[in-house]
This record gives C-alpha cells, structure tokens and sequence, in this order.
C-alpha cells in the first residue's frame, strides 16, 4: 500500500500587495523627479538665474550610459566625475540591489517594470478570454529576441570599456553634451517626432500582447541585472519531496520559467517578484534561500533588504556631497541656450580622435 504525502496548508501571506506599494512609491518618486526636473527646465527657458528651480538630481537615474560611464571612470581614476554624480550612486545601488536579491530591481523598484506588469495583466486578462491561456511567443522566436538586449548590453560594454581611453572616457564626461543629456532627454518626450512617437507606440501595443515585451527582449539594463543575479546568493529552491507537482508556479511566473521542473530557479529572467512562492499551496514547498545563512529567508526580511540597499547606497551620495551636479546655473543656462548644437562622437574617426587625447601631464 502506497503511503500518501502528508500535506501541510502553505499559511505564509502573499507580499504582492507589498510588492504593489513599494512599486507605487518609487513610481511616485520618479513622476515627482519627472514635474521637478520640468518646472527646471522651463526655468532655463526664461534665462534668468535669480529664477532657476531647484535641479531634481534624481533625474540621473534616466542616464544609464553616462552613469555607467561615471563606474568606468571611477575605476581607472578612483574619482566621481562631478557632472552627473548622483547617476554613479544610483546604478550601483541597481546593481547592488541585484548582486545581493537577484534582478529584484526589475519587479520591485524599477517604473518601467511596474508600467510594463499593469500592461501586462490588461492584456493577460484581454486574451485569456480569447485563448483561455497566457500568450507566450515560441521558443525559435522567443530564443532569439532575448539574445538582442545582450547585444546592446555588449555593443555599450564594448564602446565605453574597450574602445575609450581614460582621457576620451573625461573627455565625454566633461562634454556639453553629456553636461545637457538631461535636458535634451526632456525635449525628446517633450517635443517627441512623429517616428518616435511610432516606435513607442509599437512597443506599447507589443507589450499588450507579449508580456514584459520592452524588458525580456530589448532592455540592456535587464541583460545586465540578469547576469549579475547569477551571482546573488539569494535564490528561489524547490522542496521535490514535498511539490505536489501542480504547477501552479509556473502558471503564476510573469516570466514563464518552468520552476515547477527545477530545484533551484536560475534564469536571467527570474526577477524575484516571489509570485511562485505565494501561489505554492503546500507549506515549505517553494521557499527563498541564501548561501550566506543556508536557511530558508523570509519574504518580508527581503523586502526590507531591497529597500535597505538601494535607499542605503544613494544616501551615501547625498550625504557625502556627492550627489548634485556641480554645473552651475549659469552655465546650464547657456548650454540650455545652445543644445541644439551639441552631439556626442558617433562616426570610429571621432572616437578614435577621443582616444588620442593625451592625459593630463603627458
């Protein structure tokens, strides 16, 4: 007689709904950066600098190359380039996010991630009703679209780590252009063309219908958080002994992976969003585990820990002065005034005329 598994009721509460909130408040704190940083430049446009607001330096984290750029140059001179520091603070609080949780700065901090879930579940719920199933492209065309995020992961790794020198790296820093690249990042959503204006919407509408469609097949900063998770600690075990084989996890994970098939979830695209877990009806079942206490984690201590990292290491910037721009308001406004005419190097000649730039002293 074949004995039966005893089932012990997974009682843990869903975090989704913490999830939820701290995706809301980050949000709110971007859309708040977003009317700051406006009321800024419109500021510039009077021309007066008894009447400038106040620069958001929040708004760095919408730089991400100049940001990674600032990590290179900081690497090669031990030096935070003063134009965009608080941008330096912020992708290593991304990363470090990522390093310690998994891609967790995806599903739990990152605006993009929240637009793109809400998208996500209308358009779930849209064709659930037509196919009575998730909408999932195959794997010869799903394969092949998420090898593009790492190619432009590797096209920038490329250009800023193995074709600039450290003097064309300061070069770029000091440049009017990189100086105005949020201002002219404002002007392109503000004065966005006719094309632009298309791509996006195209990628809106995909995203309805493929889930995660912008950050599983074209997002670099994804490609880059995918890879550094592999490295977390932290990842998401499955007790075979006690699975009951239902699958409602793999039904449950926004990214399709198969976690009800494997012991320990290790995939780019797991962004420790912990749907699996809370759908898991048999207790200590699906759990969170880390090698550094080789014991079960609670869900509500990552929560804390993800905020802890990220809040911790931009607090470091602020409270070491290194976290507003030392461009002056009279200068902003004169690059305001021009930036028009400001481009960054885009032909191999002007690179490499960036590379030939002797350092300071030589």
């Amino acid at each position: 007689m074949i004995e039966k598994k005893r089932i012990e009721k997974n009682s843990e509460k869903p975090i989704q709904r913490y999830r939820f909130i701290i995706q809301l408040i980050f949000a709110l704190i971007c859309i708040w950066i977003g009317v700051e940083f406006s009321f800024f430049v419109k500021s510039l446009e009077v021309g007066d600098t008894n009447f400038i607001s106040t620069r958001p330096a929040g708004v760095e984290a919408f730089l991400p190359i100049s940001s990674l750029m600032s990590v290179y140059y900081f690497l090669l001179t031990g030096d935070i380039h003063a134009a965009h520091p608080a941008g330096f603070f912020i992708f290593l609080a991304i990363v470090g996010v990522s390093f310690v949780v998994g891609k967790s700065f995806c599903s739990w901090i990152c605006p993009i991630g929240l637009l793109s879930e809400v998208v996500g579940d209308f358009g779930e719920k849209f064709y659930k009703k037509i196919f009575k199933r998730r909408v999932k492209l195959p794997g010869y065309l799903d394969y092949p679209l998420r090898s593009l995020k790492y190619l432009l992961l590797a096209f920038f790794v490329y250009s800023i780590f193995f074709s600039m020198t450290t003097a064309a790296l300061k070069y770029f820093l000091d440049s009017s252009y990189n100086k105005i690249s949020d201002i002219k990042m404002y002007y392109f959503f503000a004065e966005i063309s006719q094309f632009s204006l298309i791509v996006i919407s195209i990628l809106f509408f995909l995203s309805i219908y493929i889930r995660y469609f912008w950050c599983r097949y074209l997002c670099p900063y994804g490609a880059l958080l995918g890879l550094i998770s592999f490295l977390s600690p932290t990842k998401i075990k499955r007790n075979v002994s006690k699975c009951v084989d239902c699958a409602l996890c793999a039904k449950a994970c926004p990214s399709f992976i198969k976690v009800d098939k494997v012991v320990t979830v290790r995939s780019d695209e797991c962004t420790s969003c912990y749907n699996c877990i809370d759908v898991c009806p048999v207790a200590n079942t699906l759990d969170v585990n880390t090698k550094v206490v080789e014991k079960k984690v609670s869900k509500k201590s990552l929560i804390f820990v993800i905020v802890l990292i990220y809040v911790g290491i931009t607090s470091i910037g602020i409270f070491t002065g290194n976290w507003q721009s030392n461009i002056s308001s009279q200068e902003y406004i004169e690059l305001h005034q021009n930036r028009n005419s400001f481009g960054h190097p885009r032909s191999s000649s002007e690179i490499e005329e960036l590379n030939n730039i002797s350092e300071p002293g030589e």
